[in-house]
């Protein structure tokens, strides 16, 4: 069975569509058709089923789901191993969500440098769908996320659990224009700004370290990491709002199953452990 045939089977799977799966990978509909009827026909089972709404797995079918995704995570470990630099021993694929790079992961960089100099890091950037999806095909051996999605055959671990406050412009009088930052659905369900008060921002955005710079430049109040605006209050840059409502962020690792039989992966969790205390 080859590599396409694995990431073919598995994209049609996520996305529950012939079609859907098509587009995501950039090729036709009759590739796709084709690349499962081969496997198919090599396991000697019916893989789908064509349904009015996309295709649905057999019993066949998602008994093969798990051996799919080992494979495919196999191979992207293999493909990344044959990348390791000299003098490394092995590499550790981790990705993020970009408010969580600073300071989090950008801390842990530094920590696995210092501790654990014998392990190569690849580090992206990306939105919690992307990264889960690179997980599930094995480009990531970690993502760190703010609200992961359970799936099955991975696990979820709490790195950090980080508050949000409100602060607002230092010096600046009469009641400032509130600046909401989209902290995703968690904050939402909390009950997010309208619990704080607020109905109608000023000014919407959907990163933190924009909202933030804005503030600090132009004035204003917003909700912000408390770790994040810690060097701002000491410095007399922003102040808390008193009475304001606090709610609490935190930050997930999701790793596979497998991964507790890699000593470098499970370095780089206790490192992101580490930092984040």
């Amino acid at each position: 069975m080859d590599i396409d045939r694995a990431r073919t089977f598995l994209e049609i799977v996520h996305t529950g569509s012939f079609l859907k799966a098509a587009e995501r990978l950039h090729v036709t509909q009759t590739t796709v058709s084709a690349r499962i009827r081969t496997l198919e026909e090599a396991l000697g089972r019916q893989l789908f089923v064509r349904t009015r709404n996309g295709a649905a797995l057999t019993a066949a079918g998602r008994e093969f789901e798990r051996f799919a995704q080992s494979f495919v995570q196999v191979w992207e470990r293999a493909r990344q191993q044959l990348t390791v630099p000299p003098g490394r021993t092995s590499v550790v694929a981790v990705g993020g969500e970009l408010s969580l790079w600073n300071p989090l992961l950008l801390d842990w960089l530094v920590w696995m440098k210092a501790a654990r100099p014998q392990i190569a890091i690849h580090a992206q950037v990306g939105i919690p769908d992307q990264l889960l999806e690179q997980l599930r095909t094995g480009v990531l051996d970690i993502a760190v996320l703010y609200a992961p999605k359970l799936m099955p055959g991975f696990k979820v671990e709490l790195i950090e659990e980080e508050e949000l406050v409100l602060v607002r412009k230092a010096g600046e009088g009469g009641t400032p224009d509130y600046v909401h930052v989209d902290w995703g659905p968690q904050f939402s369900v909390q009950g997010g700004f309208a619990l704080a008060g607020f109905s109608e921002p000023a000014l919407q955005v959907g990163f933190g370290p924009l909202g933030l710079n804005y503030i600090l430049r132009a004035g204003g109040m917003g909700y912000f990491r408390k770790g994040t605006v810690a060097p701002h209050l000491a410095a007399g840059e922003l102040e808390r709002v008193e009475g304001a409502p606090e709610f609490t962020y935190p930050a997930y690792a999701v790793y596979p199953d497998s991964a507790e039989g890699r000593s470098d992966v499970l370095d780089a969790l206790g490192g992101l452990k580490q930092v984040a205390h």
